[in-house]
């Protein structure tokens, strides 16, 4: 049975390719071609049978690849991966178009080429660019949709049929796509490609270039936030989210980047407000529970971090730092071995994140496992050399075990990366003294006194400096403030202190000595 030209067409695209998926519509539509997509939006409980009947019916299918199209397709039910694989499934004339900077041997692109969306990498695609639209609609016409076919085509429902002319019809009544509103679009792929690159200027430069031929390019600003925000220019972010708000009340992406600067310069109220907004209108972004996690974690509400971190693993099983957010909300109720388990699992997803081997030495802490949290400090150092509290959690360690060299390196490197750590001088100070080394140990000490005055334990630990050198009414002084602020060895210290008055001639004799605990402090998470 010979095949035969049909002119029905389905175009698959991602709502933020809008106005290419238009312009091809006009340029079909115009040439005879009946065509279908989804224009405005349908009902929810009509979407499915519309797009799936609509896809049957049709003998091909374009589909529009930008860098960006392909973003979520590693969401649960994604359309545009249910699409693709509905007419793979259908054996459609499939047409992949490809507009500026997309290319299937993108890193970013090529993650989400999974299943049997790899197939579309052996379908004959062409390129459309701006700038030679309407030479690229002749080739699609000519050469892709103008060839002999043997599909089974599928009839629609008198339902299906109904919705087709409503979005057909207001895609006919839709102004002309122009050629630069085409431009903007380029503009703003090749933004999107820049900040998956981490290429904030020019992603700036790119997102600035499309809003200027499209001022009310909302997602422009979005991604003109993103890459503001990420690149430290944290009211500039907030400006632009506040413009893409006003110019669409109706999309999420904007709160969610907004609540990352507001996360980041340390509104914390604002930043929950804002990511509770993204998920409100889009219930799956996990991103959004993401940070919405991490505000929570801050505010020590544990077990709502965990509800959010559970939620963004629900919908991105591979999203390493949502295991360790809730293995550190977890380590903070007591769950160890849950805390544990979700720190291995961070770890098995993503072996260069330093924060899930910081977190499970806490853990092993907790269990006693001296030597494993110190492998995994080492670890998460070796990842990230940069990391303060690994370098202040490990000389911890080493003074539990009595390595007072290595108490000393991890206290300098701490402090060369943050001058003004009162813990790092503190615990090289509390080495110090062990090894001797009063006035060394004196000078730490005074110096974390210095920077945080009510910081109990260097007074503990200067007081024994002064003991050691006999200067009793120093340790008086110092004892006493040790108590005044709350040190945990209150009866030691007290038995001490009245040592010290009874040196002096000041007091009756001392009372019992208790066990000596070393006088350090820890980071915490």
């Amino acid at each position: 049975m010979p095949g035969r030209i049909e002119n029905t067409v389905f175009i698959s695209y991602r709502r933020t390719n809008l106005p290419w998926a238009l312009a091809i519509y006009q340029a079909l539509t115009q040439r005879g071609y009946d065509v279908f997509f989804d224009y405005e939006s349908i009902k929810s409980g009509d979407f499915e049978q519309v797009i799936f009947q609509n896809i049957k019916a049709r003998a091909h299918f374009v589909v529009i690849l930008t860098p960006s199209a392909l973003e979520r397709c590693s969401e649960p039910g994604d359309w545009l991966r249910r699409e693709i694989e509905t007419a793979i499934d259908e054996k459609r004339n499939i047409v992949p178009l490809f507009l500026e900077g997309f290319s299937f041997g993108s890193p970013a692109i090529a993650e989400r080429m999974t299943g049997k969306l790899e197939l579309l990498k052996k379908y004959n695609g062409m390129n459309v660019p701006a700038d030679y639209f309407e030479e690229a609609m002749e080739r699609l016409r000519r050469e892709r949709l103008n060839i002999s076919l043997e599909a089974v085509l599928h009839p629609l429902s008198s339902t299906v049929q109904k919705a087709v002319e409503v979005q057909q019809t207001a895609a006919n009544n839709a102004t002309q796509i122009k050629q630069k509103e085409l431009s903007a679009q380029e503009w703003f792929e090749q933004g999107y490609k820049h900040l998956q690159e981490s290429n904030y200027d020019a992603a700036i430069q790119a997102n600035s270039s499309a809003i200027a031929l499209k001022p009310d390019f909302a997602l422009a600003y979005v991604n003109r936030a993103a890459a503001r925000v990420d690149k430290g220019e944290l009211e500039e972010g907030i400006h632009d989210c506040n413009r893409a708000i006003e110019l669409d009340p109706h999309i999420f992406n904007p709160y969610y980047i907004r609540g990352l600067a507001y996360d980041l310069q340390g509104d914390l109220e604002g930043a929950i407000r804002d990511y509770t907004e993204s998920i409100r209108r889009n219930p799956n972004h996990a991103e959004s529970y993401l940070g919405r996690s991490k505000m929570h974690i801050t505010n020590h509400a544990w077990e709502n971090a965990i509800a959010d971190a559970s939620r963004a693993i629900s919908l991105s099983p591979r999203m390493a730092r949502a295991y360790n957010n809730r293995a550190v909300a977890r380590l903070n109720k007591g769950d160890i071995a849950g805390a544990i388990k979700d720190c291995n699992e961070a770890i098995r997803l993503e072996p260069a994140f330093y924060l899930p081997y910081y977190n499970r030495a806490t853990a092993r802490l907790q269990q006693e496992d001296t030597d494993g949290a110190v492998l995994d400090l080492t670890e998460s150092i070796r990842l990230d050399p940069n990391y303060v509290n690994a370098y202040l959690d490990r000389s911890y360690l080493y003074l539990l075990k009595g390595e007072l060299e290595n108490v000393v390196q991890d206290a300098d490197q701490a402090i060369h990366l943050d001058p003004m750590n009162a813990i790092a001088y503190n615990n090289r100070g509390v080495a110090r003294l062990q090894m001797k080394d009063l006035d060394g140990a004196i000078q730490d000490l005074t110096e974390a006194i210095r920077i945080s005055p009510d910081f109990a334990l260097p007074y503990g630990a200067r007081g024994d400096a002064w003991w050691e050198k006999e200067d009793y009414y120093l340790v008086l002084d110092d004892y006493q403030r040790y108590l005044d602020l709350g040190g945990e060895n209150q009866d030691l210290v007290s038995q001490r202190l009245a040592e010290a008055k009874n040196k002096l001639g000041l007091d009756p004799k001392p009372k019992p000595e208790k066990s000596k605990k070393p006088r350090t402090g820890r980071a915490k998470n």
